[in-house]
């Protein structure tokens, strides 16, 4: 089975993985990514602060979502391959199940009520809206 992983180094990304691990959702036949995204900077910073300066940002932010997750990972045994990009972290992980022809993606959840994601929005309400790859959700 090929699972997306969808991470953003909050507590809610830890709780998905105990989830997977105590599940036997772990398994060395699976084909793990793990993909986490930034949101991008205002355009006036990125002018100010330079392109160079700017992607060793989100490199940097990148990197330190995915240590965590690769420690743990590593720890019960699953090898995975890393993703980051800039941008609407929904639509990006949607496109991505989608493009890589994932069979499961699996993501965290802040368990807000309807009200408050129809206020903020949500990046599990906006995969499940647009992905067309079963999600699961763990709250």
């Amino acid at each position: 089975m090929k699972i997306l992983l969808a991470v953003d180094g909050s507590p809610y990304t830890k709780k998905m993985l105990a989830y997977l691990a105590a599940h036997e959702l772990f398994a060395p036949k699976n084909d793990y990514t793990a993909f986490t995204a930034q949101m991008m900077l205002p355009s006036q910073a990125r002018a100010a602060l330079g392109k160079e300066l700017v992607t060793k940002y989100y490199e940097d932010e990148g990197q330190r979502v995915m240590a965590p997750v690769q420690k743990y990972l590593e720890r019960h045994g699953v090898k995975a391959k890393c993703i980051w990009k800039t941008g609407n972290a929904g639509e990006l992980i949607a496109k991505l199940a989608e493009a890589e022809k994932f069979d499961l993606v699996v993501m965290g959840s802040h368990g807000y009520g309807a009200l408050v994601n129809l206020v903020v929005g949500s990046v599990a309400t906006k995969v499940l809206a647009s992905c067309k790859v079963p999600v699961l959700i763990v709250r």
